[in-house]
């Protein structure tokens, strides 16, 4: 029996995610050498091996088990966690994100999108694939999503809450929505991004009641550069980094000057664009779409409906926060903490990652079994 199962582990996306980990832990390597984080690659090798073992438990069990009353537990614990953090969370630089839980620090809201994706990909597999019904259908499945952003909102890290709005849109576009549902959806968000920009560039005072200090400096470090070199320092450093890293990288003074706050973490990919310039940017996106291309044709192959929507809302968290990871170090979008996937170093990011891949071989492994 354990060696049947075995045969059904995809070997191309556990080939793929070890390289993944392997550049990580190589870029948090020059990212933190000759620095009082000295050491952190192996924490990040410990930690791999370690969240291996959810990962190959979630392939071995058959993820339908999941989606029953369990699912309903699991979601429920997520957002009790996150009320939690409310209120004796850990503060870490003016945000309230993290559960001290040992040596740990546990940033709930990872594992909360791995909960609230399997609660709305049960929701839209009850549906069949017919088209989403607004009161039946489309409005539960927004409510499990807005509850975790409402309560992430709050803590505050608009980073996470946006990548729910991504993982949301992409579950419900192929969840099969009317056309008109999500051209209005759509149509909100638009105008909701356009009265920000209309209201920044005509009233900034009546914007600032509505957008927390550190976002509005955001807003104008992206719009407007050269008004405050001061908050725009982060950005532009990053830039010029990834460009002084050319066709296959420099020394990377940036890095060892320490001009990139948190270079072992959300801004990690400066330090593959400095270090190993274009040829290494362009390694690490081949491996990012080699991962996604697979779990594409992993959703062709489900004979599960449910399960299809679970690869597809791991696709969307993944390539969410890849693109908006790397576009606001290189000024496509605005600077926002979000991490990118299996090269940052961070624990509750790395097993949240890990377990939606466990999902994914999962899903792989038993999607011409009878449910």
């Amino acid at each position: 029996m354990f060696i049947q199962q075995l045969k059904k582990l995809d070997k191309f996306t556990l080939f793929t995610l070890m390289c993944l980990v392997a550049c990580g832990t190589i870029s948090i390597y020059g990212a933190t050498k000759d620095t009082n984080l000295a050491g952190l690659h192996i924490s990040n090798l410990i930690m791999f091996a370690a969240f291996c073992i959810p990962m190959l438990a979630l392939f071995w069990f058959d993820y339908r088990i999941l989606l029953g009353r369990l699912l309903y537990i699991l979601y429920g614990l997520g957002i009790a966690m996150l009320v939690v953090v409310q209120v004796s969370g850990e503060n870490i630089n003016g945000a309230t994100r993290w559960l001290n839980i040992g040596h740990f620090q546990l940033q709930p809201s990872e594992l909360v999108k791995i909960f609230t994706i399997l609660l709305a990909a049960h929701l839209l597999g009850k549906r069949a694939g017919e088209k989403l019904r607004l009161v039946q259908d489309l409005i539960p499945v927004c409510i499990v999503f807005l509850i975790p952003i409402a309560l992430i909102m709050k803590q505050p890290d608009l980073g996470t809450a946006l990548v729910f709005i991504g993982v949301l849109i992409s579950m419900l576009w192929m969840g099969n929505i009317r056309l008109l549902y999500m051209i209005v959806f759509l149509s909100t968000m638009i105008v909701t991004i356009g009265t920000v920009l209309w209201l920044y560039n005509t009233d900034q005072e009546l914007l600032s009641k509505f957008v927390e200090p550190h976002q509005m400096a955001r807003i104008q470090t992206f719009l407007d550069p050269a008004s405050d070199p001061d908050k725009s320092w982060h950005v532009q450093n990053a830039m010029r980094a990834i460009g002084s890293g050319g066709l296959t990288g420099s020394d990377g003074y940036y890095i060892k000057k320490g001009f990139i706050p948190y270079a072992y973490s959300d801004s990690i990919y400066v330090v593959i664009g400095e270090n190993y310039g274009f040829v290494g940017s362009a390694v690490l996106l081949m491996l990012y779409f080699m991962l996604i291309y697979r779990m594409v044709q992993i959703v062709m192959e489900s004979k599960d409906l449910a399960g299809s929507y679970i690869i597809i809302g791991i696709i969307g968290m993944l390539v969410f926060q890849i693109f908006v990871n790397i576009g606001m170090l290189i000024g496509l979008v605005p600077l926002t903490g979000i991490s990118l996937p299996f090269i940052s170093y961070g624990g509750s990011s790395l097993i949240s990652n890990m377990i939606a891949i466990g999902l994914a071989l999962s899903v792989r492994a038993h999607h011409d079994e009878p449910a």
